[in-house]
């Protein structure tokens, strides 16, 4: 389609990024997919692959929704950049793994990461993709600002040294969805980055890291903030290559040293504490809700409920390991059942199955204690209802599928941001 912003999406799973960016149905997320939009996106290739099955289930999902052809279910570490049409926007939720870099390659640009890091897929195509992506949009757990334990921050150090060393200046935030009115608590790190030849790139140039960061960035316009410390914000270069940084970025640190929010460009890094700032409304458990419309193998048989209590519960006992050395265990109590007049806790990958579990959300209803349906879990995070269903495809494993998934939510109010920032240039040139 003419002036479409080509997108291509990575480790797409079930599709969030795109249901984000394109809508479905030609509806936004954010209306519960009633509203028309107008998108001015186009995912113009996907890649889904899942390495430890044989049935590549989500990314039958992916093709049932959407279509064969421009969508590939390889190794993305096996496919050859060639095959990747070119596109101005690059999406993906990565994976949180070890980043180190074994070593640079003598007389290349390339370097060495672990086998198997995905990071380094997406590296590999920035790297040897001749017209680079302008902008980058990526997702992970907010984990990846902390580790490894022995370097605190040093694999997100590796990632923004690289992204620099392509040209690109990177902003980033830790949203948590239900703090901006949607119906999960679900905290994760989102990335964007912009490359050199980009308007976006000029403005971040002539705003001060402060400023960005609270009032003019992308992120900000998407997701309000305030802060208490920008006066004292921390600020640092990257010094040194990609394998200085792999080997003795915060060495023996036991503080992390990026804050929730926070610029990179030209290597100097600025990152402060910051806090959501929304006064709209906010989604909670009971409006999601399915009522009678959820089949008996979901509720709790009443023979099992003190298993559930008990997991659910605090702990203070004797324990024995293999080795039957004897330990005091502690833990604590979580809420049981889970309250319908908040947003939910997190949806983790164990949510699918009737067997009793700590993590499984667990909800009263006049009939009795539940399970969540595949339908209540894919509106948590803002999916159309039945996305998952497909032949072949069990409860369990839909469930997998939204404990891997994003709130499609946040990546469409980024994407709508991300479009303003990009049209703000050309207003001005009129």
């Amino acid at each position: 389609m003419e002036n479409k912003i080509k997108v291509v999406e990575l480790f797409a799973g079930v599709g969030g990024f795109r249901l984000g960016l394109e809508g479905w149905n030609k509806k936004s997320a954010s209306s519960g997919y009633n509203q028309n939009i107008e998108s001015p996106y186009e995912v113009v290739w996907s890649n889904q692959y899942e390495p430890s099955t044989k049935t590549q289930h989500a990314s039958l999902v992916y093709e049932k929704r959407w279509n064969k052809q421009s969508h590939c279910n390889q190794d993305i570490a096996t496919v050859d950049v060639s095959q990747i049409p070119d596109h101005d926007l690059l999406v993906g939720g990565f994976p949180c793994q070890d980043y180190s870099v074994a070593t640079t390659l003598k007389n290349s640009k390339g370097l060495i990461g672990k086998k198997g890091v995905l990071w380094w897929s997406i590296h590999k195509i920035l790297t040897e993709k001749e017209v680079k992506p302008k902008y980058l949009f990526l997702e992970n757990v907010d984990r990846l600002l902390i580790s490894p334990s022995g370097q605190r921050g040093r694999d997100f150090a590796i990632i923004l040294k690289s992204l620099n060393e392509l040209g690109y200046a990177v902003e980033w935030r830790v949203i948590n969805a239900a703090e901006y009115g949607m119906p999960q608590r679900r905290r994760r790190i989102y990335i964007l980055a912009y490359h050199c030849r980009t308007d976006i790139y000029d403005k971040i140039m002539e705003t001060t890291p402060f400023e960005w960061i609270n009032d003019e960035g992308t992120l900000a316009t998407a997701f309000p903030v305030t802060s208490e410390e920008i006066l004292f914000p921390t600020e640092f270069i990257l010094n040194g290559d990609i394998v200085d940084i792999s080997e003795n970025f915060n060495k023996n640190g036991t503080q992390g040293v990026f804050e929730n929010t926070g610029i990179m460009i030209n290597g100097v890094v600025t990152t402060i504490k910051t806090k959501a700032k929304h006064e709209g409304n906010f989604i909670i458990m009971n409006d999601i809700i399915q009522n009678g419309e959820v089949t008996d193998d979901f509720y709790i048989n009443e023979k099992d409920l003190d298993k559930w209590l008990y997991l659910k519960g605090a702990k203070k006992e004797l324990r024995k390991n293999a080795q039957g050395f004897e330990y005091n265990y502690t833990e604590g109590g979580m809420i049981f059942p889970d309250p319908l007049d908040k947003p939910s806790r997190t949806i983790i990958t164990g949510e699918g199955g009737a067997s009793p579990s700590r993590f499984k959300h667990v909800i009263k209803t006049p009939k009795g204690y539940r399970r969540l349906s595949p339908v209540e879990l894919e509106r948590l995070n803002m999916f159309p209802d039945d996305h998952t269903k497909y032949k072949g495809i069990s409860d369990t494993k839909r469930a997998f599928f939204m404990g891997n998934a994003l709130v499609v939510g946040v990546i469409e109010k980024v994407g709508i941001a991300l479009t303003k920032k990009m049209e703000d240039k050309s207003k001005k040139l009129m």
